[in-house]
This record gives structure tokens, sequence and C-alpha cells, in this order.
């Protein structure tokens, strides 16, 4: 049997943090092809710097056109993804999101679209699977503790408050009283988030750190794999664990 073609891989957010360990990770798997960068300004010294990973666009529309991808990988942020996916569905290429910013709109027309082109669509919060696994003991507690609440605190760099990890932490855990969350933003922070929960008489935290950006990169390179065989949209990494 003929081996199978690899997945032809465009990434937004070349340049970004997120993006820079997107590249090496998805760089090494020999089942996935990186055929398109999207960057927000094209310049000779970028396109030198990311030479060895794939052409180089700042133009969404002229990638999707020239490159015709089976995924596009979303690690943008809240001023672009939504433009973004938009394009990428509406042609008929599978998304795969890990930028925030995005309401809950967006995903609903996501859902509408991604449906109507019968291609998949993983919008991931997080791609971390300690944090996955955090949310989903979260969502187990939150059953037995009859108070919560959130700190989520992120590299200073992260614009949206509070972050996609606390939102779909709270939605998780489906409780009756409201659950704050408090934001931190700091320089030398990667991703960090508790859940406290208090009871009579004791407190119980939940904790998860990421210590480098690195903890994202099993998740991610599972969502594009996962997203090939998808029709339809999926809200969260945890729906293509179990």
């Amino acid at each position: 049997m003929a081996n199978r073609e690899p997945v032809r891989v465009a990434l937004a957010g070349a340049l970004g943090r997120m993006g820079q360990a997107a590249l090496e990770a998805l760089g090494r798997e020999e089942d996935l092809s990186l055929c398109g960068l999207l960057v927000r300004r094209k310049s000779d010294d970028v396109e030198r710097r990311l030479a060895s990973y794939g052409a180089v666009y700042d133009d969404p529309e002229q990638l999707l056109s020239t490159e015709q991808p089976d995924v596009w990988v979303d690690l943008t942020g809240p001023e672009s993804v939504v433009r973004h996916v938009d394009l990428a569905l509406s042609r008929g290429v599978r998304v795969v999101v890990g930028a925030t910013g995005y309401q809950e709109s967006d995903v609903a027309r996501w859902t509408s679209l991604a449906e109507a082109q019968q291609v998949g669509a993983a919008v991931c919060p997080n791609f971390a699977i300690g944090a996955l696994l955090m949310m989903r003991f979260a969502r187990e507690a939150a059953r037995w503790m009859p108070r919560a609440e959130i700190i989520e605190l992120h590299h200073d760099g992260k614009r949206d408050k509070p972050s996609g990890t606390a939102l779909r932490t709270k939605d998780m855990m489906e409780v009756a009283y409201d659950v704050p969350i408090h934001s931190v933003r700091l320089p030398g922070l990667v991703a960090h988030q508790e859940v406290i929960f208090g009871g009579t008489g004791e407190t119980l935290t939940l904790r998860h750190d990421s210590l480098s950006r690195e903890s994202f990169m099993p998740g991610l390179v599972l969502a594009v794999r996962r997203v090939m065989t998808l029709r339809g949209l999926v809200y969260g990494l945890d729906k293509l664990l179990w």
C-alpha cells in the first residue's frame, strides 16, 4: 500500500512565541507538512528566518489560494483570528484554532460553516494535556464543594482577560453559584491556573503550570491529525481525548 501524502498545514502566527514552538513541533512530524506561514508583515529578513520551514505570506487569501492547505492552524490574536477562520472555513479548509479573543457568536458561525462545508474544526482554548485534566477534575470537584474561584496567570504579552482556559473551566464546572475569575499578567510567566474550592473547614486547590510553550505541542499535533477525521466543529481539545 502506498504511503499517504502528508497533511498540508498552514500556520498563521508563525513569528509569535507559540508559533515558533509550533514550527519546530509540526516540522518534526513526517505525516505533516508545513506548506505556508502567515506573518503580519513579510520582509526579506522574515523570509530568511523562516525559509527552512515553508513559504511566507502576509496575505491569508493568497496563502490559501496558492498553497491549498488541508488544515489552517491559527495562533494569531483577537484582531485577526476571526477573519482568518471565517476565510479558511468558507473555502472548505479545516481549522485548528489556538488563538483566543473570539466570541460565542463567532463559534456559532464557525459551527455552521464547518457543517455546511462538511469539514472539521477544532477550537481549543488550551492544548496542554495537564490543563485539560485540571478542567476535568474541577468539574468533578464542583459537584461536592460549595464555592470556588479561579486564578489564571499568564505572561504580560497576553491581551485577553480572562483567558480562554479560565472561561472554559468555569463553563465545565456547571455550578449554580458564580465563580469569580482573577487574571494576572506579569513578565516571567507562561500559562498557569488555580481552581480553589472552599468547603466546611477545608479547601481544595487544583493547579496546572505550563513551564514552557512546548507543553502545548503534543496537544496541537494531536488536534491537527484528528481534525482531518472530523465533520463539524468541536470546542475544547478534551472532545478529542475522551
